[in-house]
């Protein structure tokens, strides 16, 4: 897994055969070397692309996302023959479900995946999921519900990657489990430190903890369109990225420290998920968080302090670090395409019916 943050390759070895709905083997986040993911975000940040640059860029991602694989085999000693196939998410440089043509194109070539690895490989899960009417995202909720689930609970999950998505898993499992996209996680929260204090992320959220939040700043992001549309709904890269947040500061036009802009786009994701959870998930009585937004210890305090009455943890307590919750949901849909099972919830992703996810591309 490779998600919208870019902060590493994912790589989890699963068990979908004991009594625990997954078991988690073994795992590692493996760094994109400096050139490569330099190239990946420039290939996102700018649309347009030379044909024969993404080419390569596809082939050189596969290659990395193989050896990465290998290596994590070799560390651990498993054998091969006993991985059943591997499920490569692929990075995703362009999301449009809504166009005129939809789709959504994620690289990381799986032919050379498979054949560096010798093994079975499941790819390009989202484009079945638009071609039935669906959004393509998010496909973890079904996943989310297979392991988070509890019939004396209402949950909300929450994966706090580059961009925030949402799981509401009723106690009631005869009511529909709904899940979207609310907008931004990490990724503009990096993006301002790395301009300004030339580090990856906000490290426990910190910086963001010594700021003061803009208000009048924060109104201004909030009255992003998306935000006010309505579910099924998903988004990335290709509309919060760091020249939407330029746009946004120009409206403003204030001078603002570095320090209170960071602190306002904490409360951005913060109030971006809030609202969303009261208006479409109310009644949920615990928030569980995973992805890398789960070690801002800021962020989740300032999330507890907006939720009050709901409890705001980790999926850690429920069994699963939140690392690696989301490589773990696409080994499971890999293994539900294996199977001819429908990996995505239609009530989900506005899909037209439950569809088979992703093609497989054998060893």
């Amino acid at each position: 897994m490779s998600g919208t943050s870019l902060d590493g390759i994912d790589v989890v070895i699963t068990d979908f055969s004991t009594a625990t709905p997954c078991q988690l083997i073994a795992a590692q986040t493996f760094p994109f070397p400096p050139e490569l993911k330099s190239e990946l975000i420039l290939l996102i940040k700018s649309i347009k692309c030379n044909l024969n640059k993404l080419g390569e860029i596809d082939i050189a991602l596969g290659r990395l996302v193989a050896q990465s694989i290998n290596q994590l085999i070799k560390t651990h000693h498993v054998n091969v023959s006993d991985i059943t196939a591997i499920g490569s998410h692929g990075q995703t440089i362009f999301h449009s479900p809504t166009g005129q043509y939809p789709f959504s194109m994620q690289i990381g070539n799986a032919n050379v995946i498979a054949e560096m690895t010798g093994i079975t490989t499941v790819a390009d899960f989202r484009q079945r999921d638009i071609a039935a009417g669906g959004q393509g995202a998010p496909l973890v909720p079904a996943f989310h519900h297979q392991l988070f689930a509890d019939p004396r609970q209402h949950r909300a999950i929450i994966n706090i990657g580059g961009i925030s998505n949402i799981t509401l898993l009723p106690a009631d499992n005869k009511q529909p489990i709904s899940g979207f996209d609310t907008g931004p996680g990490n990724v503009l929260i990096d993006g301002w430190i790395s301009r300004h204090q030339q580090q990856d992320y906000d490290h426990q959220g910190q910086w963001a903890a010594s700021g003061q939040c803009n208000d009048d700043l924060l109104a201004l992001m909030l009255a992003e369109p998306y935000f006010q549309q309505t579910i099924p709904k998903s988004t990335g890269r290709e509309l919060f990225n760091m020249a939407w947040l330029d746009k946004k500061l120009v409206e403003y036009n204030n001078e603002l420290p570095a320090i209170d802009v960071q602190a306002t786009l904490i409360q951005l994701t913060v109030q971006t998920i809030a609202n969303d959870i009261q208006r479409y998930g109310n009644n949920s009585e615990a928030v569980f968080i995973c992805g890398g937004g789960a070690h801002n210890d800021y962020l989740l305090s300032q999330l507890q302090l907006v939720l009050q009455d709901k409890k705001v943890a980790t999926t850690k307590i429920l069994g699963l670090d939140p690392d690696w919750v989301e490589a773990c949901a696409f080994a499971w849909l890999a293994d539900k395409t294996l199977n001819k099972q429908a990996g995505n919830l239609a009530s989900v992703t506005g899909a037209k019916h439950p569809a088979v996810l992703g093609a497989i591309y054998s060893a």
